[in-house]
């Protein structure tokens, strides 16, 4: 697989490798992939629970409780 990078990214990334805080270009590049992809996925989840209104998700969960049992306050 080949790649185009920045190359100030490119030197940022070789400092890097040489301060050993990663062994090498490949490893520090697929980390940060890994973080970005991590951390999209988790902003994705936060946008969508954004989306749900607590007392329309009540109202559905409580039709499956049964009517002797209270939800607990919040």
């Amino acid at each position: 697989m080949a790649i185009s990078i920045d190359e100030r990214l490119l030197r940022e990334v070789d400092r890097l490798v040489r301060a050993r805080v990663y062994p090498s270009r490949s490893k520090a590049i697929q980390d940060s992939v890994a973080d970005k992809l991590a951390r999209l996925k988790k902003t994705r989840l936060l946008d969508e629970s954004r989306k749900l209104k607590p007392k329309d998700e009540q109202a559905d969960a409580e039709e499956w409780l049964p009517s002797e049992e209270e939800w607990p306050a919040f």
